[in-house]
């Protein structure tokens, strides 16, 4: 895999699932409960990795999906024809979260095509690696941030005259805001921010009996990191120390963003669950 990575690794952001070899493993692992009927969820970078396999799990749970990208369209085509396989509506939309105005063009879309929205997964993320601080450009720590977490509030700020009592929000953050990353610091700092997020978030929309909780996936095979998001070095050897010993796989992770967005955690808010191969964490 290791010549594999190599080659991958000399693409850039934002890399083509499809052009990926490994392939992730999207595919969800049991049959659905319908514990998503008739509700609509809005799922950014769900054209790929671990969006892909919430998207088609959703689908399978019974929700339509509106899929929102920036531009690797082969794979949100792709993610939109496995949500429709299920049984479910996919509409998909491209463009740069890290600007207002898309993000308010993404929710328009799911409430113009499906009339509602009870679900947003802010799963959208991008990370650069840099092994020293003073590498790390202006332009680059900007991009990094205004995608990461502009993007994550513009998102909430276009969904919240939509979103009634019942729904929930699921922010992506990561491990490594919990055990630190040597190579991703604006990353790792922009998961510190989403995490406290979240938190903030859900004692602030309790009230409205509107449920906002995390995921923080460990490493896990997705475009994100072999087309230009971690180091060869790292690469070569990813996800080998976790006590588990491997990198997970995106249909690993999509379970813990149905849990949160279903009644099943109906009394969880401001929570965070670990999909990490095993790493010890404060919660």
């Amino acid at each position: 895999m290791t010549d594999t990575i190599s080659k991958m690794h000399e693409g850039e952001l934002p890399g083509l699932e499809a052009d990926l070899d490994p392939k992730p493993e999207w595919q969800p692992r049991y049959a659905g409960s319908a514990r998503l009927k008739n509700k609509v969820a809005i799922i950014t970078g769900g054209d790929s990795g671990i969006g892909r396999a919430v998207a088609v799990l959703f689908a399978r749970e019974g929700a339509n999906v509106v899929l929102s990208y920036l531009e690797e369209h082969e794979d949100a085509k792709d993610t939109a024809r496995m949500v429709e396989a299920e049984g479910a509506k996919a509409q998909i939309i491209a463009g740069d979260i890290g600007e207002r105005a898309h993000c308010d063009a993404i929710v328009d879309l799911a409430i113009s095509t499906f009339g509602r929205l009870d679900i947003l997964i802010n799963n959208a993320g991008e990370q650069h690696p840099d092994k020293d601080i003073t590498d790390i450009s202006d332009k680059q720590l900007q991009r990094t941030f205004q995608t990461n977490v502009y993007g994550m509030f513009h998102m909430v700020q276009a969904a919240m005259p939509h979103l009634k009592e019942g729904a929930a929000i699921v922010n992506c953050t990561s491990v490594t805001m919990y055990k630190g990353a040597d190579e991703l610091l604006d990353y790792s700092a922009t998961k510190g921010a989403i995490t406290a997020f979240t938190r903030s978030l859900s004692q602030n929309l309790a009230e409205q009996g509107i449920r906002v909780n995390g995921v923080a996936p460990g490493p896990i095979w997705t475009p994100l990191n072999p087309f230009g998001g971690a180091s060869e070095e790292k690469l070569a050897h990813f996800g080998e120390s976790t006590p588990m010993g491997r990198p997970g796989q995106p249909n690993e992770v999509a379970p813990c963003f149905l849990f949160l967005a279903c009644d099943d955690s109906s009394y969880m808010s401001g929570q965070v669950l670990h999909p990490n191969g095993g790493i010890v964490v404060g919660s």
